[in-house]
Parts: C-alpha cells; structure tokens; sequence
C-alpha cells in the first residue's frame, strides 16, 4: 500500500506484542529505510489509537519523506563545486521511532509526539553520534496579517489582532494575528486562511486577496532540502511550519470600528475571541511575545523595503532577489499626481509592465 506522499507501506509489518521490549509493541516497519525501521508504541496511549490512524496522518509521513530526503543527501556530492555534506563521511541514520502520546481530535490525530533515535557510526569516539529526535508533531499553519486602512485617511493603518487563551504559555489574554491549522488533507494553504479569517473575524474575504508572504520572500532562496515555503517556528522540538499571509484593504472608518472588542472564535471548540485594533506602528512593540506577528511584520516591511511590495501592499516586482525597483505608484506619488497629473511616474514605458497585483 503507498501513502500520498509516496512513501511505501507495502511491507508494513502489523501490530505485534509477542518478542517486544516490556512496554513497547510494534506498530509496522518504514521499509523504504535500509535496514527497515520499526515503529513502536508505548503503554497507555489512547486505546483508539491504531495503525490506520498513523496511516492516515499525513503529516507524520510528509515528516518522513522529508527526512529521509534530507538523510539521502548525505551520500550525494555535489558535481558541480566538488563538495560534500557535512556527513558524507560518517552519515547518520534513522533506527527507531517510538511513539510516547497521541491526542485524538475527534476521529483523527491532533497532536503525536514522538522520539526518533538518528545515529551515525563512529563520530564520538568510536562511538555513535546521536542526533536530538524528540518531535512533538502537529502539522502546518497559517498566519495572516490583517492591515485595513480607513478610505478617509490612507496614510492610517490598523492591525487586526486577536486576544484568547493560549494555556500552553500560561495566558488567558494572548495577543496575536488570526491563524489556524492547515487541513493536512488537502493542504490549501490559501482556502485555511480564509477560513480562519472568517472564523475569528467574522470577515469573508476573496481568498485571491491574500498574499503568501513567505513564499514570495523565498522564491529564489537555496533549498536543497526541499523544506516547506514558511516559517518553522520551533524546528529544535516540533515540525509545525506556518505560511504568513498579508491582507491589506480600505475600508470605510464605521467599518473597522465595528470590529472594535468583537467576540468571535468556535465556541463548540472552546474558542473565545476578542478582536482588538493596533495601530501599525505599535505592532512590533505590542506583538514582541508572539513569534509569527513578528516575523509577519518583518516580512511585509522587508519585502516594502526590497521593493517588493508598494506602500499599499501591491506587488509591484515578484522576481527572486530583486531589490529597489518599483514600477508602480507609490502612495507619495498618488499625492503628487494629485496636484499635477504629469508627476510622480517613474516610468512611462509600456502601461502593461506597470500593471500591479492587487492582494
């Protein structure tokens, strides 16, 4: 049987206690690792945890495939400027992977974690050389930078936040950008965040109006990995990777007031929000605590910066690594055409090459 991403369960050995460590049993075999990889189950997991479950957890084998890429580079050299992995010489290899907990939400797993034993052969001291394997795994996310501007003042910005428990860090009150998990099933990053928008905001939104920032700022950066176009924000003890999207729109004033204190958020799944306005330029010092608002915030004024994106969130050049270059009007020269129509365009080639991008 083979998964969607390829990876080969056909040889998977079934659920077998007989010959196992005490509190261990075997789950099935990786067979496409050499020698085959067991995968083994600790004592007392949920009893409605099973195989078919770990099947169907996509991200859990995106993981594997991801790493044994990674494990396989190892052994390439490069043909082009002669050098090698900095394993190549002693590379390191998956043995094991014991599963220590699994939370279900509903029918399918929300939460796994797991310790995985990577080793090389002689690295320390004649003796194996293991890497840190605990995973704590939960799949992908989205995050969005919600920017409205009042029709009746553009030079003004308000950023939508949300404020709601965060029990792992402790707060009932977290300050934060909308975000929310992907559907491993379908892996529409776009559709996600759409959602979530709708979900904690209350706004339906044209999902062509979002602008994957992360995949924008990387296009043309190294990635011999092939690791996912987003940010990780804790790669040292989980797999989550979060896309950061910008949404940038006029609205008129009555509009963004009234979203002012809004309570929204699933309460049949225990979400309470509060939406809070923040003025642009208290983002960095009112969202420090929150890892992906900053790194959203650093995103949209970097890609502003490398001309990338104009003063109104427009695409203006999408090319890998171009920096400096603008072809459309800025909001500095919307106030100068203004005053005189003959002004403020830097270019007046072929109207098409100017043509933006609304997001």
């Amino acid at each position: 049987m083979a998964t969607s991403n390829h990876i080969d369960l056909g040889d998977a050995i079934p659920h077998s206690e007989n010959g196992e460590p005490a509190g261990e049993s075997e789950l099935l075999k990786l067979s496409d690792f050499d020698p085959p990889v067991k995968v083994t189950l600790g004592k007392d997991l949920d009893p409605k945890f099973n195989e078919k479950l770990l099947r169907e957890y996509e991200p859990f084998w995106e993981w594997v495939k991801q790493l044994k890429r990674s494990l396989d580079l190892q052994r390439t050299a490069d043909g082009t400027s002669g050098e090698t992995h900095p394993f190549h010489a002693d590379p390191y290899e998956l043995k094991s992977i014991h599963i220590q907990a699994v939370d279900l939400f509903g029918p399918r797993i929300g939460f796994l974690k797991y310790k995985s034993v990577i080793q090389n052969k002689t690295s320390n001291k004649g003796k194996p050389m293991e890497l840190p394997g605990s995973v704590f795994m939960r799949g992908g996310s989205v995050g969005m930078l919600m920017i409205l501007r009042p029709k009746d003042a553009s030079d003004e910005r308000w950023v939508i936040m949300t404020e709601q428990a965060r029990i792992p860090a402790g707060s009932l009150s977290f300050l934060e950008i909308p975000a929310g998990m992907i559907d491993e099933r379908t892996h529409d990053f776009k559709g996600a965040a759409a959602n979530e928008i709708e979900e904690e905001t209350g706004l339906k939104i044209n999902r062509e109006h979002l602008l994957d920032m992360t995949e924008l700022a990387l296009k043309g950066s190294p990635n011999p990995e092939n690791l996912k176009a987003a940010m990780y924000p804790s790669p040292g003890g989980s797999d989550e990777f979060i896309a950061l999207f910008l949404w940038e729109q006029e609205m008129e004033r009555l509009e963004i007031e009234s979203l002012r204190e809004k309570l929204t958020g699933d309460k049949k799944q225990g979400e309470m929000i509060t939406l809070k306005l923040i003025p642009y330029g208290d983002l960095w010092k009112v969202a420090t605590r929150d890892g992906k608002t900053m790194v959203a915030w650093a995103l949209y004024e970097s890609l502003k910066r490398a001309g990338i994106l104009d003063d109104l969130g427009n695409v203006v050049d999408d090319g890998a690594g171009v920096t400096g270059r603008s072809t459309g009007m800025t909001l500095r020269n919307k106030r100068i055409a203004k005053r005189d129509p003959t002004k403020g365009l830097e270019d007046k080639g072929d109207s098409k090459s100017r043509k933006k991008k609304r997001v």
